[in-house]
C-alpha cells in the first residue's frame, strides 16, 4: 500500500446507530474499531472502501463496507464484518468449523461450480482465528462468480468473522483460487485483534489502539 495516500482512522459503534467518525493517521487505509457484543474489533479496512449497511437482530451483528461509488445490492468487492453473541462459549466451537459454515453456504448456492481452500490456523493476539477462501464460479441469476475470504475469530464468548468478498464474470470453469492474491488481501486487514472494552473508555479507543 502507498504510504503517501492519505489514511483515516474510523471508530464506529458497530452495535448502535451512531455513525462512525473520522480522524486522520498515518497509513493508506482505515483502522475501524468497534465494541460488538463483549468486545471491541479492530481491524484495519482499505480507505475506499465505506460501511453501506449494519444491523443487528437478536445475537446476530452484521456491518458490510464496499467500493466508493458502489451500493449494498450492485458491488464489486465487499468486507463484512459480522458478531454472534455466545457463539463462542459452546463447547463444540472453533474457528475452523465457523469458516467451514459460511464456505458450505457458497457450497449450497453452486454446487456444481464450488471451490473452496484453507489458509490455516492463525492467532491474533490471544485469540484462535482461521482463515479460508471459498468460492462459486456461477451463482445469482446473473450467473456472476463470487470469491470470499473468510476469516473467524473466536471471542472470549462470542463469535466474529471478516469477510472479504470480491465478484467477476462468470467463469468458464471451477474457478482458480490464488492463495498468493488472498493472502495479500489478509495482509491488507491486518492487523486484527479483540480487546476487552474498558469500562468508560470511549472512541478512538486507546487501550486497543495500543495493542500490537
Amino acid at each position: 500500500m502507498r504510504s503517501a495516500l492519505p489514511t483515516l482512522v474510523a471508530i464506529g459503534l458497530l452495535c448502535g446507530s451512531a455513525a462512525p467518525s473520522y480522524a486522520e493517521s498515518p497509513a493508506a487505509s482505515l483502522t475501524v474499531i468497534s465494541p460488538v457484543f463483549g468486545q471491541l474489533v479492530r481491524f484495519s479496512m482499505p480507505a475506499n472502501f465505506i460501511a453501506v449497511s449494519q444491523s443487528t437482530k437478536e445475537a446476530f451483528y452484521i456491518r458490510e463496507a464496499v467500493l466508493k461509488g458502489e451500493t449494498a445490492t450492485q458491488w464489486s468487492q465487499m468486507i463484512t464484518i459480522t458478531g454472534a453473541r455466545g457463539q463462542a462459549s459452546a463447547a463444540n466451537f472453533s474457528p475452523q468449523g465457523l469458516a467451514g459454515v459460511i464456505a458450505g453456504g457458497f457450497k449450497r448456492a453452486c454446487p456444481d461450480s464450488f471451490v473452496a481452500k484453507g489458509l490455516g490456523a492463525a492467532k491474533f493476539g490471544d485469540r484462535d482465528a482461521y482463515a479460508a477462501v471459498a468460492g462459486c464460479g456461477k451463482v445469482g441469476a446473473d450467473g456472476h462468480s463470487e470469491t470470499v475470504l473468510i476469516i473467524a475469530v473466536q471471542g472470549s464468548s462470542d463469535a466474529y468473522t471478516i469477510q472479504w468478498a470480491e465478484r467477476a464474470a462468470t467463469a468458464s470453469s471451477n474457478p482458480d483460487i490464488d492463495e498468493a492474491k488472498w493472502q495479500g488481501r489478509l495482509r491488507e486487514l491486518m492487523p486484527i485483534r479483540l480487546c476487552a472494552i474498558v469500562p468508560g473508555e470511549a472512541a478512538p479507543y486507546p487501550s486497543c489502539l495500543q495493542q500490537k
